[in-house]
């Protein structure tokens, strides 16, 4: 199997741009359509295709005894924490600089008391009830939340490897039954989850993520035109469920099956969307998830400032420089921030290896009580 699956790169930027549409349209001032209205389970995509690459690099590892926990959470550390942090310095400095020219960012921005959990990455377990900052990063601190809980998701993995269509159907049974339980206990549908239950959010996605995983690596299909065929159903199956309303789990279920038509698609030697700009944007793609909140207020409150605009609402020009806009602010943020600070930590390596990790690979005797 390749270990560089370029198509499944791609698919994060096309998820990126799909919560970011449903972040801006609001600005419009137009009803939005049904594909803009459901754009919140991009969160869901993103969830999945992490369980799936997580154990597409590290399951075989974590098998055969050779899986170390330090550097694993140090690699996924570096890969999240240094842009969340600078989102969090800069909504700061554009709060400070939009009170010095006499704009608001409103009250719901700098929220002192969630400030610390989002320091320390456990805002969406319920410790932020009252959120604000960077909204998006909640998201990473549910990633976080399954990071820390992988080793418990690779050992069901690991043992189901063999029986692969009873891992896809034990994760497919936990999503519905997971969101229908919380619908019904809460009168809000799971997928609407954020500060609160977010860490809850990801865990069924992230199952199916690795069910899917475990699937391909056991029965891909092998030919171009089927991987390409089933791709393209499974596409519009996504796009049916969220076009005609369906539950949520409808369309979760769905993009297993696209990511799994992909990764097959690309185990067959397929090249679509392996084009290097695709792959391109698909790697900054975290950052362009992670700055649109702060570009949207830059550019709302900007405009506000030069053109006197009265309301919430933008002109069509300014909303769609605001959406254009936010690529080359994620390119910028990607090149200055993102990856040099993930290169610097990683060069730094694992301050806390010892409390995790034996001399021999294996976990501390902490862990395994």
């Amino acid at each position: 199997m390749p270990k560089d699956l370029k198509q499944l790169t791609s698919l994060r930027f096309f998820a990126a741009m799909w919560v970011v549409l449903y972040h801006f349209w609001p600005s419009l001032g137009l009803a939005a359509p049904p594909v803009v209205g459901k754009g919140y389970l991009g969160v869901e995509l993103f969830f999945v295709l992490s369980g799936f690459i997580i154990h597409h690099v590290y399951l075989e590892a974590f098998g055969a005894g050779r899986f170390r926990y330090g550097p694993f959470l140090w690699a996924r550390l570096s890969r999240i924490y240094p842009l969340h942090l600078a989102t969090l310095v800069g909504l700061g400095v554009l709060a400070g600089g939009a009170a010095v020219l006499g704009l608001s960012a409103g009250d719901k921005l700098l929220v002192w008391p969630s400030l610390i959990p989002h320091l320390l990455l456990i805002q969406a377990w319920g410790f932020a009830p009252l959120g604000g900052w960077n909204h998006p990063s909640w998201s990473i601190s549910a990633e976080w939340f399954a990071y820390l809980l992988f080793p418990a998701f690779a050992t069901l993995a690991w043992r189901l490897r063999a029986r692969p269509g009873l891992a896809v159907a034990a994760a497919a049974g936990l999503t519905v039954a997971l969101q229908e339980i919380f619908r019904r206990l809460t009168g809000s549908p799971l997928t609407h989850a954020t500060y609160l239950w977010g860490a809850l959010r990801i865990v069924p996605c992230f199952a199916l993520g690795a069910a899917v995983h475990l699937l391909w690596r056991a029965s891909p299909l092998k030919t171009r035109p089927g991987a390409g065929a089933f791709t393209l159903a499974a596409l519009a199956l996504a796009g049916a469920c969220v076009g005609i309303g369906a539950p949520d789990w409808a369309a979760v279920l769905a993009f297993g099956a696209l990511i799994y038509g992909l990764a097959c698609l690309s185990s067959a030697g397929g090249r679509r969307l392996t084009a290097p700009a695709f792959v391109y944007l698909g790697e900054v793609s975290f950052a362009v998830y992670m700055v649109c909140i702060p570009w949207k207020l830059l550019v709302e409150n900007g405009a506000h400032k030069l053109l006197h605009l009265q309301g919430d609402i933008l002109p069509l020009p300014v909303w769609l420089a605001m959406l254009g806009g936010v690529i080359p602010a994620a390119m910028i943020a990607h090149h200055l921030v993102e990856r040099p600070a993930r290169a610097a930590m990683r060069r730094r390596g694992v301050p806390f290896e010892g409390v995790f990790q034996r001399a021999d690979g294996g976990l501390s005797p902490a862990l395994q009580r």
